[in-house]
């Protein structure tokens, strides 16, 4: 098993996914638009269906029709008279609910847990029980005997072939059984031994084919009546959790990962996860997203489309296998968590039962879905089809629901809960739709709506437009009340909802001041420019695609005191800098620079006179705010040193002479800086660094004693060539002769 680490990588500012913005400034109105299907199933709905285009319309309504009481139902099926069983957990209960809805409790096994049902030809139901379990006989009167007892720890499925045998899945050994009487043995009943750990899912098709889903090596298997073994299709996954024979002769298959099946553990008696060998290799995936001012990424540079195909990450997918042998993948969700499917009331799609919140999605063979509505319960763990009608088992609680095509009269979907940054004022709602729908809206300052929170306001009923009148605040949320229309042709419905606020406005900050080296000069590197035509339009230029910007270039410029600076400006405006300087004895700031859009500066070290200055920059909000609003933040530098003096060079003393050597003292001193280096040369020849007579050049007064050897007859010039801490030189040559 491969562990993915998904890392963040933070360019300016922490990179994330959030709604579609349209990229505006705080002078301006941020327009939250929630248009898209992704965005949609951020929120909560109830009675409310969202397309894959992203309407919201009228749910089916679902019927609450038994509850077990118990924490989890793990198996389901229905006989002829449309009786329901529910195998549940981890009390180890099987309920019979009728048709008019009254349930009761039909047997209570010995084992935990009642992981598989299913309705023999005589009309007997047929329960296996996990873990150390058996599968029992179980008549209408709730009496129950041990039909088969293989002495596997699991018994995962179960399923009636053709000719009444009863079809048995288990594990952990992976062995197929075939019973055809009470009492039957394992090794007499043996159909196949599949090499998988499991055999978690059974199903017969309308051909009479006995087909198997596997875990771990997530195998869809076609098994004939000798036990002789084919594999319809092999998937990345893990587990072949669901089958679902379709009308037209196809399969539905629901597959899991391991991060599904692991999570899946929690609460089914399944398996351990196998843990990765020693050799695998840990990989990280590393996730950029380009974001605008309001922090919402870039319209114009939108990520790679995932394909439903790509199930590489994926949690759980479903696939779809012809009857010529051919495999379609026709959904997958890195997120989501499937436990159930169902071949859907329309011809040509398949029902899809989740841990999402008891979401249940109708998706076509061509991938369209649609989250066909929302139970009350975490997890829809079966699904059962009889007679146009839909019966859907939950866990977390046990309950079992029925739905059909009839709709709710009326349903409300919660938005997520926008965060505007920072306490804002609110526009004006506006939507598109038609029908009996209404929009309200509420607001607060905690993260999740509770008591803190406004009520939801009066009602808006105009879908041009209304005036928001929740109070201002950080947080806001809308809710949409959709009612039936009274006509069938005619339904109501609702899409892009828009709500348009406008933060207040907080001054930018000045972050840091960082003082380069003495002597670097920073130059503006020519910039990508912006289209004219785009500012004249009044979009904004980051629609069409993140500006990269060029770090400036450093040069050597004598005496230069380059700085560059960080700012921050919550509401993302355009900032513009001032940059003054004082002397660190004075009080009064001198202007030497305005109007900056650039974040560095470089001071002609000549055109100050030496000592320490304090260094001021101001930032201001101006260019992206009306007259008399723009706000402004400032910081002081740290003391810098201007120093334009050279260090001066003198002899003291005499030159020494001797018969092979000269030898020279220099005294060296800088007046405001310290001295740093040295080089010394004889004749012109090449410089070389001289240490002062301490050892260390770290004051302003050093002294060097400079020594040659070697002198020829006649004149030889003397040089000492030395440095202070801002790059000043002090030279002085002198010459003896021999």
């Amino acid at each position: 098993m491969t562990i993915k680490q998904l890392n963040s990588l933070a360019i300016i500012t922490t990179l994330f996914l959030t709604f579609l913005v349209r990229p505006v400034h705080a002078g301006q109105p941020i327009v939250w638009e929630t248009s898209g299907r992704t965005e949609l199933l951020k929120g909560d709905s109830r009675g409310v269906s969202i397309s894959d285009t992203g309407v919201l319309m009228l749910a089916p309504k679902l019927n609450e029709v038994f509850n077990t009481q118990q924490t989890y139902v793990w198996s389901s099926t229905v006989d002829s008279q449309g009786n329901v069983y529910l195998g549940t957990g981890h009390d180890g209960k099987t309920y019979k609910i009728s048709p008019n809805g009254t349930g009761s409790l039909l047997y209570d096994a010995a084992e935990l847990d009642v992981t598989a049902l299913a309705i023999g030809r005589d009309g007997a139901l047929y329960a296996g029980t996990s873990p150390d379990g058996k599968v029992y006989r179980i008549t209408a009167d709730g009496k129950a005997d041990v039909y088969f007892d293989p002495g596997d720890k699991y018994i995962w499925s179960l399923a009636v072939m053709n000719d009444g045998s009863l079809a048995v899945g288990t594990g952990d050994s992976g062995k197929l059984y075939r019973v055809r009487a009470v009492g039957a043995s394992a090794e007499s009943s043996l159909l196949v031994s599949t090499n998988q750990t499991h055999v978690i899912s059974l199903a017969v098709t309308a051909q009479g084919d006995l087909i198997a889903g596997t875990d771990s090596g997530g195998l869809v298997l076609r098994v004939s009546p000798e036990g002789k073994t084919f594999a319809l299709f092999d998937t990345q996954l893990r587990e072949i959790h669901a089958l679902a024979p379709a009308a037209d002769g196809s399969i539905y298959a629901l597959a899991l990962s391991d991060a599904a099946a692991a999570s899946r553990s929690v609460s089914t008696p399944a398996a351990p996860t196998p843990q990765p060998s020693e050799g695998t290799t840990p990989t990280t995936t590393v996730t950029i997203t380009a974001i605008d001012e309001s922090g919402a990424p870039i319209q114009g540079q939108p990520g790679p489309a995932r394909s439903r195909s790509d199930i590489s990450n994926a949690r759980s997918a479903v696939f779809r296998i012809l009857p010529d042998g051919a495999t379609d993948v026709v959904w997958s969700s890195t997120t989501v968590t499937a436990f159930a499917i169902a071949p859907g009331l329309q011809p040509g799609s398949v029902l899809i039962g989740t841990a999402d919140k008891g979401r249940i999605y109708s998706v076509t063979n061509d991938g369209r879905d649609t989250l066909l509505l929302q139970s009350p319960e975490g997890q829809i763990s079966s699904l059962l089809v009889r007679n146009n009608q839909i019966f859907a088992a939950s866990s977390n609680q046990g309950k079992l629901f029925r739905f059909g095509d009839e709709l709710v009269t009326d349903g409300t979907f919660e938005s997520p809960v926008r965060d505007a940054k920072l306490t804002a004022s609110w526009g004006r709602i506006w939507w598109r739709g038609a029908g009996n729908v209404e929009i309200q809206t509420r607001s607060g300052n905690g993260e999740r709506p509770d008591a803190t929170w406004s009520d939801w306001s009066t009602v808006y009923r105009s879908p041009e437009g209304n005036q928001i009148s929740s109070p201002r605040a950080r947080f806001i949320q809308w809710r949409a009340t959709v009612r039936a229309s009274g006509s069938p042709a005619s339904p109501s419905w609702v899409e892009d909802v828009s709500v348009a606020y406008l933060p207040r406005n907080v001054a930018p900050e000045v972050l840091s001041i960082t003082a380069l080296p003495i002597g670097v000069g920073l130059q503006q590197m020519a910039q990508v420019t912006v289209d004219p035509n785009v500012e004249s339009s009044g979009l904004d230029p980051s629609v069409f695609g993140p500006v990269a910007q060029v770090p400036p270039r450093r040069f050597y410029q004598r005496g230069a005191r380059s700085f560059q600076w960080q700012t921050e400006d919550r509401n993302s405006d355009t900032l513009e800098y001032a940059i003054y300087y004082r002397a660190l004895n004075e009080q009064t700031f001198r202007l030497l620079k305005d109007k900056l859009r650039d974040n560095f500066y470089t001071i002609d070290g000549a055109t100050l006179a030496d000592g320490r200055y304090i260094i001021k920059v101001v930032a201001s909000d101006a260019p992206d705010n009306p007259p008399g609003q723009k706000l402004t933040g400032e910081r002081l530098s740290e003391p810098v040193d201007i120093d334009n003096t050279p260090p001066v060079v003198k002899v003291t003393g005499q030159p020494q002479l001797t018969r092979d050597t000269v030898r020279v003292v220099f005294a060296v001193d800088d007046a405001t800086g310290k001295v740093k280096k040295a080089d010394a040369s004889l004749d012109g020849a090449a410089w070389i660094p001289v240490f002062p007579d301490d050892g260390i050049a770290d004051s302003g007064h050093e002294v060097y004693t400079v020594e040659f050897g070697l002198l020829g007859p006649g004149e030889h010039t003397i040089s000492l060539r030395t440095f202070d801490t801002s790059g000043n030189i002090g030279t002085l040559s002198i010459t003896v002769r021999r």
